[in-house]
């Protein structure tokens, strides 16, 4: 999950960067205007929609492990364009390219955990997303505030997906991807790497693992999708990736900065943004002890629940009792990390299973960074239109209509192995002993 450190810093490096390109204080000539920052904020998300197919494809190919590892090729060609950046031309491009490395980790990692962790600590092993994501936020803020250049802030966070990949190389691949490729003795040399050398029910697992695999031996199309036992667990996931992005947390995390300048909070932007960005992670790690005790279904009700209620508030009030901004993102924030932070892209991982897996997750994957590229390129023009506060009306709309999806939709999956997660929805089950 370290990789997903480096999601975060793509995410959380528009808002120092916007705010110094945007002003006559950077330390190259380049300035941007207010629409150019649009694009310059929003297109890592495009990048990561396109490299979403590609993501499907490699971890197929390369596996899970070989996805993480060599998805840092993009990632240090984007921020290579940036620090190097001549013109607003470059800065688009790099953007771009570090995009397609949000998309190729934001499927490898949650589906390499899913599949080689026991179902009793599944859920805080995923929730490691939201954490990465936070961490990664949180330090490209206080290098925002540390540095007043653009370009040394990409320089230094292009060593993260470096740590990452290096990491990563002496870990075993995913083993249910290894029976997948037939690799049987790989698989249980994995299994127990995983599992620790006093472990002994390694043969039951992995005999389930290959009868779900024959079961599920066909690879499907995206004409298949309408099947009941994919459908279902299809639309959750989509589900889930919509309400994450149009929660606003995107447009918040991108915009941070100039958000906060622009209602005119008594605190600085920058130590505005790393008190949240604290706050946020610690509610993200406290969350993780609880989503495999109080479940993922719980969580989400109270995350849609409290994500609604501080967006509401007016002009007035603001204007009047400046700590109400701050006071409001953290507690979005706060709800935000411990539900619908982590549990998206968990369940992404729990949800499918293998025959679908590569198709129905790079879809979902690319939906939510459409998702996110939507929310991010329009939040600017909303702002115009209806000020930053009736933008967050809007938001918190949609948190109410979330709060019904979760209810009606969601199915919980604590404590459930990933067999008895697709019997659920009509796939095999397999049982293990």
């Amino acid at each position: 999950s370290i990789g997903v450190v480096f999601i975060g810093t793509i995410m959380g490096y528009a808002s120092p960067a916007g705010a110094i390109l945007t002003s006559n204080s950077t330390d190259s000539g380049l300035y941007l205007t207010n629409m150019q920052n649009s694009w310059f904020t929003s297109v890592s998300n495009v990048g990561a929609m396109i490299g979403c197919p590609f993501a499907g494809f490699s971890i197929n190919i390369l596996g899970r492990r070989g996805t993480i590892i060599y998805a840092v090729i993009p990632a240090l060609i984007g921020w290579i364009f940036i620090v190097f950046a001549q013109n607003f031309e470059m800065l688009v491009i790099g953007r771009l390219i570090t995009g397609t490395y949000c998309s190729l980790i934001s499927l490898a990692v949650p589906t390499y955990i899913a599949e080689f962790s026991s179902p009793h600590i599944r859920g805080i092993l995923g929730t490691f997303f939201q954490i990465m994501i936070v961490i990664g936020i949180l330090f490209v803020y206080v290098l925002g505030v540390l540095l007043n250049s653009f370009r040394w802030i990409a320089a230094i966070c292009a060593i993260v997906p470096c740590i990452c990949s290096l990491l990563m190389i002496p870990n075993k691949e995913s083993p249910l991807y290894l029976l997948s490729k037939g690799r049987e003795e790989e698989a249980e040399k994995a299994m127990q790497y995983f599992r620790g050398k006093d472990f002994a029910g390694i043969e039951s697992e992995l005999q389930a693992m290959k009868e779900s695999l024959e079961e599920s031996k066909n690879k499907v199309g995206f004409g298949h999708i309408t099947r009941s036992y994919i459908f279902k667990p299809f639309f959750i996931s989509l589900g889930l990736m919509f309400f994450q992005q149009f929660s606003g947390i995107t447009a918040v995390t991108f915009n941070f900065n100039l958000i906060f300048k622009d209602i005119g909070s008594s605190l600085s932007e920058g130590f505005s943004s790393i008190i949240v960005s604290i706050i946020q992670l610690i509610s993200a790690i406290a969350g993780a002890f609880f989503i495999d005790k109080v479940g993922r279904k719980i969580l989400l009700i109270l995350s849609a629940l409290f994500m609604s209620t501080p967006l509401e508030y007016s002009p007035e009030i603001a204007s009047k009792i400046t700590w109400v901004p701050l006071v409001s993102y953290i507690v979005f924030l706060i709800a935000f990390s411990y539900g619908y932070g982590p549990i998206p892209w968990l369940m992404m991982g729990e949800l499918f299973s293998p025959e679908v897996k590569e198709i129905a997750g790079s879809i979902s994957s690319f939906s939510n960074w459409t998702f996110a590229f939507i929310v991010t390129f329009i939040f600017s023009p909303l702002q115009s239109e209806v000020n930053t506060y009736g933008v967050f009306w809007i938001f918190a709309a949609i948190c109410v209509l979330n709060l019904i999806f979760v209810i009606s939709c969601i199915y919980e999956t604590k404590g459930k192995t990933l067999q008895e997660i697709n019997a659920h929805f009509g796939g095999p089950n397999i049982n293990i002993k």
